[in-house]
């Protein structure tokens, strides 16, 4: 795969990309440039049906090694998730050919369907970006990971081309979220994440702050405290602080970013069973999306609000100092949990980064983002993300960045019957209920007891998501740095 994809500012292309949409030949744009008919001529093919990602191809014509003629969907209703898949399917393409330089001639093919061409753009550039990401850290002597060709891209159009840096680097921000999400449990230690963290503040200009130790104790930061206290790698509050250059929007109140960050879930002394540990090493992505989307928001979005993201990090192992279902937490809000269940521990993590967030971070909205609940599996699959949201301003901007995203997000119910579902009957909630119905929504009733009421949150359980079973451009099989994008769009809302 390739090493880098970027936008050039001089040199010419061996390759030649022109659009087509379904069922239509050539615009008037690309024919001038079909001196000698040849493209027409692959337009009309069986293969070139002009549906998103189709393909016909032509060598050696038109000054060119090869043209690709790439189906972009079906007109009026062309849509900024086909270009994300088109150019998915192109640079796989492009890879297999071993492709360097490549001119994309889309502009008249585009003809108006996408509202605003640097819309296209940014949606084509997160495209590749993202079909662009491998993970070749781990190859050791038996494989050896090969060093990957670099793409110059020669986009036509001013606005378009705009459109495709701004994608591509929203992807390489997604990007550094699913390298985060791939790396193994015994790297990706929560003292390991803080120091990337650190590593990525001084990069791109924010403030890093990392609390562990008599720090978490000094702050009750109860839930990091009990769910982490078994395992030798001790749990960690990341903050990540975002400041607008020249003071941004007066007197703005922050956005607050909180991010479940379990860079390993045993299960704790409720153990999790038949195979069920595999994959736990993501039980982080939600931490590592709000990590790529400070990224997106330092380097790319640049809004005028200040931004705050906690990372609640921790490992949930077992020993003798493991946390046990029957104990009961004070949190720092006052409120008392009967641990009912040591593999609900992503809810009491995040439990502290709300606390904190209404008590020391004075915001405007807060917004959470957990792989919580395998209950949202089983009601939204691997499609929508679920999020609860009561506040109309805050979800109508989440629902706006889904839609600019791709990252979609599915409004789920909160009602005072499900926050009575989490009563216990020694203190006052219990961290998991004894029944399993409505299970993605006691999760969010469970944290809606540490958020204050008149602060607008949103809850977003990505369980479903943030990873993908199979190839399926612009992704292929494994972490999908869901919620990355979608942040990083919802922030250039606000």
């Amino acid at each position: 795969m390739y090493e880098s994809i970027r936008v050039a500012s001089r040199g010419s292309a061996s390759v030649l990309v022109v659009g087509q949409q379904k069922g239509k030949g050539l615009d008037k744009a690309t024919a001038k440039l079909d001196t000698e008919g040849w493209i027409a001529s692959a337009a009309k093919r069986a293969e070139a049906s002009g549906d998103v990602g189709s393909m016909a191809e032509v060598n050696e014509v038109e000054g060119y090694d090869r043209v690709i003629v790439l189906g972009l969907g079906d007109g009026e209703c062309m849509s900024a998730t086909g270009l994300r898949k088109a150019a998915g399917v192109l640079l796989n393409r492009l890879d297999a050919i071993k492709a360097e330089s490549v001119e994309l001639a889309l502009a008249g093919a585009l003809g108006g369907s996408v509202k605003d061409e640097a819309v296209a753009g940014s949606a084509f550039g997160e495209g590749l970006g993202l079909a662009g990401w491998s993970c070749e850290t781990f190859r050791g002597e038996a494989t050896g990971a090969k060093p990957g060709l670099k793409l110059s891209l020669h986009p036509s159009g001013k606005r378009f081309t705009g459109g495709i840096e701004r994608g591509l680097a929203l992807a390489e921000s997604a990007n550094i979220a699913r390298t985060l999400s791939q790396t193994p449990p015994n790297v990706a230690t929560p003292a390991w994440i803080a120091a990337e963290a650190k590593k990525m503040a001084r990069t791109t200009g924010l403030k890093c702050t990392v609390l562990s130790g008599r720090q978490l104790e000094d702050e009750r930061m109860t839930g990091l405290i009990n769910v982490g206290k078994a395992s030798e790698n001790l749990p960690r509050l990341i903050r990540l602080e975002y400041t607008p250059s020249g003071g941004g929007r007066k007197n703005a109140k922050p956005v607050v970013l909180v991010g479940k960050t379990m860079t390993y879930d045993s299960g704790g002394l409720s153990i999790k069973v038949g195979g069920g540990m595999k994959g736990m090493k993501r039980d982080k992505d939600g931490g590592c999306a709000i990590f790529g989307a400070m990224h997106a928001i330092a380097t790319v979005i640049k809004p005028r609000v200040p931004v705050v993201a906690l990372l609640v990090a921790a490992e949930n192992a077992i020993s003798d100092e493991a946390y046990r279902p029957d104990d009961v937490l004070t949190f720092r809000n006052g409120v008392t949990v009967e641990v009912t269940n040591t593999d609900a521990e992503g809810r009491l993590v995040l439990a502290d980064g709300l606390c904190w967030a209404c008590d020391k971070e004075n915001p405007a909205a807060i917004v959470d983002m957990a792989t919580l609940t395998g209950g949202v599996v089983v009601a939204l699959g691997s499609t929508f993300a679920g999020m609860w949201c009561d506040d109309d301003s805050l979800r109508k901007k989440l629902d706006e960045a889904s839609c600019a995203s791709g990252e979609l997000v599915w409004r789920l119910p909160h009602h005072d019957e499900y926050r009575e579902m989490m009563k216990s009957p020694i203190a006052d909630i219990v961290n998991s209920a004894p029944v399993r119905e409505a299970h993605p929504i006691q999760g969010a009733a469970f944290l809606s007891y540490f958020v204050d009421k008149n602060i607008p949150w949103a809850h977003i359980d990505i369980a479903g998501t943030h990873a993908a079973s199979s190839s399926k451009p612009p992704f292929i099989a494994g972490p999908t740095g869901f919620g990355t994008r979608l942040l990083a769009e919802f922030l250039d809302r606000f």
